[in-house]
């Protein structure tokens, strides 16, 4: 059975993007961006009905989602009303020039919305590296768990970002896929 992964994602100075470049690439996904405006290209909810699994992701701001991000997830109210998105797979990334930021507070509200819709959660299933010699350079060195987490200072180019997160960011796409394709291989036993 074929995979269907959209990852839906907002980015303002282009970190989320190669974060969200990252996972679709090891995922096998489409990508779909929400514009400045808030919306979806023509063809992105009908896109999003189609698929099997929903990569969410954006950029932190002051502790929460960015605006363009919450109006698309506000329009979704659409899809919640008929739960078209009932027991499709999730996920959520985000990105922020903190070590912190607040990100997880990104993480619960992304993961709440995908309760109300319905959708099965995936998170990252990574460890951090906590030894003494931890890099930061190292696989989750942000120490993510419901979702996955990346830190970009706000004066560096997506070109400059850190190696460990584009890392994690790939296994992270890996995982999405292969809990997608094992859901799906139970289905067609059952």
């Amino acid at each position: 059975m074929s995979q269907s992964i959209i990852v839906v994602y907002f980015s303002g100075f282009g970190h989320t993007q190669r974060i969200a470049q990252a996972v679709a690439t090891a995922a096998g996904a489409q990508l779909l961006r929400v514009d400045e405006a808030g919306n979806l290209p023509p063809g992105g909810w009908e896109q999003l009905a189609a698929a099997d699994a929903i990569v969410f992701g954006t950029p932190t701001y002051i502790g929460s989602v960015s605006w363009q991000f919450k109006k698309f997830i506000d329009e979704s109210s659409k899809v919640f009303s008929v739960m078209g998105w009932k027991d499709k797979l999730a996920a959520a990334f985000t990105n922020s020039a903190g070590m912190n930021g607040d990100k997880a507070s990104t993480l619960y509200a992304l993961f709440t919305m995908s309760q109300q819709h319905g959708m099965l959660w995936v998170g990252t299933g990574l460890l951090p590296s906590t030894t003494k010699a931890a890099k930061r350079d190292d696989i989750n060195f942000v120490a993510s768990f419901t979702g996955l987490a990346t830190t970009t200072p706000s004066d560096a180019s997506p070109e400059e970002m850190v190696r460990g997160d584009l890392e994690t960011a790939h296994l992270f796409g890996q995982r999405v896929a292969a809990t997608l394709a094992r859901l799906q291989e139970s289905a067609d036993v059952a």
